[in-house]
């Protein structure tokens, strides 16, 4: 059966004409389950119940529980383990800021990009997330807190643009007045650089904020950290976010983890500096997370404030990474691995 949840809004549309309905019965569908967020079709107030045993017969809801959740003492942030109906686990995070509450969405089911640094790959890829997966971890923290998200991180596990398609109905959805209608300028994806979808998204000009997991401007460096450099170097990667700042006239974040002795030293910034010398962007020094399955450490503070002075120095626009939910393993991947390993 089909996923009432996982349909953009004409797909929905040409299925319920395909059930000699009206078609205005989709939009009205559409609003329950993503600005309502109900979960049953015996929710929905304004259908008729021969029209709801009909849908019933042909459409289903995606099942998505709260398996686990994890609130910091430190801070508000809030950590979730997510159980999907396969019954693999995914991990969403609810950040508070000032500006407003931000979640930090997966977007797959383990991750293929081998980044040595990063818990989220330790225990391999299973799959895709699909589009109602990723929407339902909005749905359900919001019900759970009882607060809105006004902004999404789509840097939780996995490589977003290797769900393209899926990612893409996302925006759609999440984005939609009939929906959440949460702004593509308060979305944020972080990939790790699959230069041909960056040309893709670049000619789509989603206004989406593009975020780019760097973490090292030298080509031989950056290879021992992510294998995707030797599938596309960063002369490759370089073309491509131009190519992007050109055709969206957006800003690019590029992300850069500091580890000790590796990253972290003079010829590092100034590397850094080269790389990104002229581009449309700003720097996010990240203070690296440690996880048990790697021996790699984060900079000292001294070394990340005189990395930050040097590449601000240089024209730059640099801010450090405030750490939140440290004491929940709130970064990427640790808490589902801690699940898995009990």
């Amino acid at each position: 059966m089909i996923k009432v949840d996982n349909l953009i809004l004409d797909k929905l549309q040409e299925k319920i004409i395909e059930l000699k309905e009206p078609a205005f019965r989709a939009k009205q569908i559409y609003e329950w389950v993503h600005k309502k967020n109900v979960t049953s079709f015996d929710e929905m107030k304004n259908i008729s119940n021969k029209s709801k045993e009909l849908y019933k017969e042909h459409f289903q809801f995606t099942k998505i529980n709260i398996l686990e959740r994890y609130d910091s003492k430190l801070d508000e942030t809030k950590k979730y383990l997510m159980v999907l109906e396969d019954e693999n686990i995914i991990e969403t995070v609810f950040l508070k800021y000032k500006y407003g509450n931000t979640l930090c969405i997966s977007s797959q089911v383990g991750c293929k990009m081998g980044c040595v640094f990063c818990a989220s790959t330790k225990k391999g890829f299973i799959r895709n997330l699909n589009v109602s997966e990723m929407l339902n971890q909005i749905y359900l923290v919001q019900k759970d807190t009882g607060e809105r998200i006004s902004n999404i991180v789509i840097m939780g596990t996995g490589e977003p643009l290797e769900n393209y398609n899926n990612i893409l109905d996302f925006f759609k959805i999440i984005n939609d007045e009939m929906g959440q209608n949460i702004s593509l300028r308060k979305i944020t994806m972080s990939t790790c650089g699959v230069v041909p979808k960056i040309y893709e998204l670049a000619d789509l000009d989603l206004q989406i904020t593009l975020a780019i997991s760097l973490h090292v401007a030298n080509q031989e460096k950056r290879e021992q950290v992510l294998p995707i450099a030797r599938k596309y170097n960063l002369s490759e990667l370089k073309d491509a976010c131009n190519y992007y700042i050109k055709k969206t006239n957006k800003r690019i974040t590029f992300e850069y983890i500091l580890i000790d002795g590796f990253n972290d030293n003079y010829q590092d910034a100034m590397n850094l500096c080269n790389y990104l010398d002229g581009m449309l962007c700003n720097i996010n020094l990240i203070p690296y997370n440690s996880i048990k399955e790697s021996d790699i450490s984060s900079s000292t503070e001294s070394n990340i404030n005189k990395f930050k002075q040097i590449i601000t120095q240089n024209g730059l626009t640099a801010t450090v990474r405030r750490e939140l939910g440290s004491d929940i393993n709130a970064a990427c991947g640790q808490l589902r691995n801690n699940f898995l390993t009990k």
